[in-house]
């Protein structure tokens, strides 16, 4: 199998200073946009670091919970913006403790990358990010987390991170958000609350996390040491140029905005009934 992490040329994107920051529709775009261009072998691999501020963000599975306006009126009134993401699982926090990244690869006959492969692909990425550590980095369900999920990044049971992928034909992007610092604990009560108000006792046919705010922390709380966002992104980055890679500046050129404008639209629709006011018409 091809080694992701060792000798190749990565194009980097940023949202944090661009005009895509202040919409996060426009993350989820972008992020479908490299996928497009980077599977059609119109760009090279790509390392996606998008940051968010006050976000939550839901799966589609959420918005077939039975009192699913009662849990975003509790959410608006938090205050936080909310979307619904183009990839699978539930309901995740991003805010300025947390670092969101994507990992975009192309897929070939030769080197086929399976969902198995994708997840211990990021594992492997985070475990030597932190290989300073002597905390062990573990990949089990935390049942009682947001968004729980087979490939949860833990340490000592306690949750960090999730992880999620998106595929097209020949593309994959592999995305994980994790949490640095802030008030983790605040952000888990905020999605036990969500499902609370959302589901109001009912049974359904889909499976909710009842979710404990104490299964999860941040990294900095974990490895005991002060940590940013932007540390994290830069140990990340750090992998890749002690394994040989080449890392160059992404560029936001014409054939990425037009696929960018294609998923835009596709996220706005996807959005329409949980933010009809929030966004402008698509041009």
């Amino acid at each position: 199998m091809t080694n992701y992490l060792k000798n190749n040329i990565y194009h980097i994107y940023d949202t944090s200073n661009t005009a895509f920051g202040a919409d996060p529709l426009a993350h989820f775009a972008m992020g479908d946009a490299l996928i497009r261009l980077v599977g059609n072998a119109e760009a090279p691999a790509a390392l996606y670091f998008w940051p968010m501020e006050k976000l939550v963000i839901l799966g589609m599975m959420d918005t077939r919970l039975p009192h699913l306006e009662d849990g975003l009126r509790y959410l608006r009134n938090v205050p936080t913006d909310i979307v619904v993401r183009n990839a699978g699982g539930l309901a995740v926090v991003a805010d300025e403790g947390i670092l969101n990244f994507s990992l975009v690869l192309p897929e070939t006959e030769k080197a086929k990358l399976t969902i198995h492969d994708g997840y211990v692909l990021m594992k492997e990425l985070v475990e030597q990010a932190f290989s300073d550590s002597e905390q062990v980095i573990e990949a089990f369900e935390i049942s009682n987390s947001y968004c729980p999920g087979d490939f949860d990044l833990s340490i000592n049971g306690k949750k960090f991170a999730g992880i999620a992928q998106r595929r097209f034909k020949n593309g994959v992007a592999i995305m994980i958000y994790m949490s640095v610092n802030g008030k983790q604990e605040q952000r888990g009560e905020m999605i036990r609350r969500f499902y609370e108000e959302s589901l109001q006792g009912e049974e359904t046919r889909w499976h909710f996390p009842a979710v404990d705010p104490g299964s999860m922390a941040n990294l900095a709380e974990l490895l005991d040491k002060p940590l940013t966002v932007a540390d994290v992104k830069a140990r990340i980055l750090s992998v890749f140029t002690k394994n040989g890679n080449t890392l160059l500046p992404g560029a936001f050129n014409q054939r990425l905005m037009e696929e960018y404008e294609k998923a835009y639209t596709k996220m706005k629709k996807r959005n329409e009934k949980i933010n009809q006011d929030h966004y402008p018409e698509a041009d």
